[in-house]
């Protein structure tokens, strides 16, 4: 039984084969490869691009999806997570695409071995399929990735996605920089660390801006954001001419993760990176629903 609980547990011949798969989904569509199977969506935090672009992509594939809004579940009467995981397996779906604000949930559910688990973000460690999507919107703007540089620009340590392209994209062969004040940087030494963007932006191919994970903090780290601003916020005066692919996960606080102008300028890809996440969750679903 096949599980995506992060990349690191996807070989590289299978991340060739997603990427290879979305980049034909999205020239041509596909037949209804799915049509015969079920999946429910189980989201224990909000989402709108996540959940939507799973339905979307199982819905193309011509798979059957059904949401458990789990504030309505059975959770909150003190039935154990695994033990609504175990009821939903009991109806016989073919996968459960889960996200949760516990690291280990995904693993957990995976490791009882009931129906495939597609981990859609977990806690402030994995979002496989947002590092996906991002490699995808980068090789197709860059081509091959080996020997090219990101800036990972915002509230890394609190970032799932962060977490998971500094795991992915060195297998690429890209050289990653973390860029943060003091209080949104993670503790590592595995990546070089830059108070500032300017530093480092004639050195990188691409920039990755993050939004502050407010809700995941457990007191104010800046009583002022445009302070945290006037100092991160990508605009046309930092980035100036230079050819810079600009990416942010969604949703953008405006001109303060991105200014408006930036949304707007075509080096900005966030709009195909959420039309990207369709084709890669398309992808992945076929690999873990027909192809294992």
């Amino acid at each position: 039984m096949q599980h995506l609980v992060d990349t690191t547990g996807l070989s590289d011949g299978q991340i060739r084969a997603i990427i290879d798969d979305a980049a034909r989904f999205k020239k041509h569509r596909p037949t209804a490869l799915l049509r015969d199977k079920l999946l429910i969506t189980l989201f224990f935090e909000n989402s709108t691009r996540t959940r939507s672009s799973f339905e979307v992509a199982a819905k193309k594939l011509g798979a059957s999806v059904v949401h458990l809004d789990p504030s309505r579940s059975s959770t909150n009467k003190g039935e154990t997570l695994e033990d609504t995981f175990a009821n939903l397996c009991a109806m016989e779906p073919d996968g459960v695409i889960i996200r949760h604000w516990d690291n280990e949930t995904p693993r957990i559910l995976a490791d009882m071995e009931m129906t495939s688990v597609i981990n859609a973000g977990a806690g402030k460690d994995t979002h496989p399929t947002q590092a996906l999507l991002d490699l995808f919107t980068m090789q197709e703007h860059l081509g091959s990735l080996e020997g090219k540089s990101i800036a990972i620009v915002g509230d890394i340590a609190s970032s799932r996605v962060a977490h998971s392209g500094m795991r992915l994209f060195p297998r690429m062969g890209m050289k990653v920089h973390l860029v943060a004040p003091d209080a949104f940087m993670p503790e590592t030494d595995e990546f070089p660390r830059h108070a500032a963007l300017a530093e480092i932006i004639d050195e990188v191919d691409v920039v990755m801006s993050l939004r502050a994970q407010l809700e995941r903090h457990d007191m104010p780290i800046f009583e002022d954001y445009n302070e945290y601003a006037r100092e991160y916020c990508i605009t046309p005066e930092l980035f100036g001419d230079r050819d810079i692919l600009l990416l942010h996960p969604g949703p953008v606080m405006r001109n303060i993760d991105i200014s408006d102008e930036m949304l707007k300028d075509p080096r900005c890809k966030v709009l195909e990176q959420v039309t990207n996440g369709v084709y890669i969750r398309m992808a992945v679903l076929k690999l873990l629903l027909l192809d294992s």
